[in-house]
């Protein structure tokens, strides 16, 4: 009798322990929650079929091993992280070429070890409007092409773009057969959703890159799409949502840009939600950096929610008849810039960063070049070299970082630079120059 009762109590020990197990890996796994500790430090890397416009012919494709040899690559770096971009019209255009090509991508990265964050970046707005432009399918301009001509400037205040940014947010942009602009974004998104959630390499998705914001009364707007985004998504997958900064990053201009502005941005439903901004200059470089950091800050204070820094570089612009443009020429990086940026981050606890950029396609600045591409072969730049050493400086080994997950993602709230002699503008525009 007394084997008997020694007997069923290990048996009811392991009964528990079997269900602490379960509860919190097959449920979880069954969730599809993916909140992996942090920090995680990486690229915005850029690919192919998912990076073509839809009104303008097809770009060079990279060698077939882009991808293998690009996380190996960034495996070797220490790197444990990449920001992967798309363009919803490079889906309208090649719809099996896109969903290939992501694969691809999550294949890699489970086979090296590197999690994906999903970015749904638009540019310009869209090759309708701009030769430069991309991000929105042509169907949502098409059918009123009276209201928004073709080539007719795509960038944050033209006068065109800024009258599509404005209807999509009041929910009035329709395609051709009625359908709403919002409603048609999701059920895309889905399908990515579908491709990539089940890959352990993937993170989470970023719903919009770099909204335009064009006057005061649209943050509670965008917030309103962002909620309507993340309801969405939720009924597909558990993994980390992210939502992003506005453009143009206009301190003290008419849109009101404040820490409270921001943060009327974020989705109602704020479970593993990431906040995505832009950093292109050392955080306290000059005035400007420094207002504009504190500011991304201060609405982390606000909302709760984690800082995921999915660009960064160190750039300067110059004015051009009165308005100020990046320049190649004065912007640039070296070891000790890379250093102190990444150092500054991770001072402030900030969960996630991807360095601007990792492309087979050559950028005219030349710190945007992670990697060469000449006759067929991808070489490492001395930025490769940079950032590799910067990782290992500043992070040591980022090896662990992934190696576990939880059930809740939460907000870790709590140098000597070298001075540019022309400091940015006050009002910011798209931080970067795509190619």
């Amino acid at each position: 009798m007394s084997s008997f009762k020694h007997a069923r109590t290990a048996l009811f020990g392991l009964t528990f322990v079997l269900i602490m197990f379960m509860s919190n890996g097959l449920f979880a796994a069954f969730g599809q929650s993916t909140n992996f500790e942090g920090p995680f430090v990486g690229v915005a890397m850029k690919g192919a079929y998912v990076d073509q416009k839809e009104n303008r012919e097809d770009t060079p494709l990279p060698p077939a091993t882009y991808f293998d040899e690009s996380f190996r690559l960034l495996s070797e770096a220490g790197l444990n992280h990449v920001r992967f971009l798309f363009y919803w019209e490079a889906y309208e255009k090649n719809p099996q070429g896109f969903m290939n090509e992501l694969e691809q991508v999550a294949n890699a990265a489970d086979k090296y070890g590197i999690k994906v964050i999903y970015d749904n970046h638009q540019w310009h707005t869209s090759s309708w409007l701009e030769k430069r432009g991309t991000g929105f399918p042509t169907a949502l301009f098409a059918n009123n092409s009276q209201q928004y001509p073709m080539n007719s400037g795509g960038k944050e205040g033209e006068p065109v773009a800024k009258l599509w940014w404005s209807n999509f947010w009041d929910g009035t942009i329709k395609d051709g057969q009625g359908n709403d602009a919002w409603t048609l974004l999701a059920d895309f998104y889905k399908k990515v959703v579908a491709t990539v959630d089940s890959h352990e390499s993937t993170l989470g998705y970023e719903i919009l890159s770099e909204p335009h914001v064009e006057s005061a009364d649209q943050w509670e707007k965008i917030g309103s799409f962002n909620s309507f985004m993340t309801d969405e998504l939720r009924s597909v997958t558990q993994k980390i949502i992210v939502y992003s900064m506005n453009v143009p990053v206009d301190l003290g201009g008419p849109i009101q840009l404040t820490a409270e502005n921001l943060a009327e941005m974020a989705p109602a439903n704020k479970e593993n939600i990431w906040f995505k901004i832009s950093v292109y200059g050392i955080p306290d470089r000059d005035q400007y950096q420094q207002e504009r950091f504190d500011l991304f800050l201060q609405t982390r204070e606000l909302t709760g929610i984690p800082l995921y820094i999915g660009e960064w570089n160190n750039v300067v612009r110059t004015q051009v008849n009165g308005v100020f443009q990046l320049d190649p020429q004065k912007s640039g990086l070296n070891q000790q810039i890379a250093d102190t940026m990444l150092d500054a981050f991770k001072n402030e606890n900030i969960t996630a960063s991807a360095f601007w950029k990792w492309d087979y396609q050559d950028a005219d600045t030349a710190s945007f070049n992670l990697l060469s591409h000449q006759n067929g072969t991808m070489t490492p730049t001395e930025y490769y070299t940079f950032l590799k050493t910067s990782v290992a400086n500043v992070y040591g080994d980022l090896s662990t970082s992934t190696s576990g997950s939880s059930s809740e993602t939460t907000s870790n709230t709590t140098s000597d630079a070298t001075s540019e002699e022309t400091s940015e503008a006050t009002s910011e525009t798209n931080s970067t120059e795509e190619n």
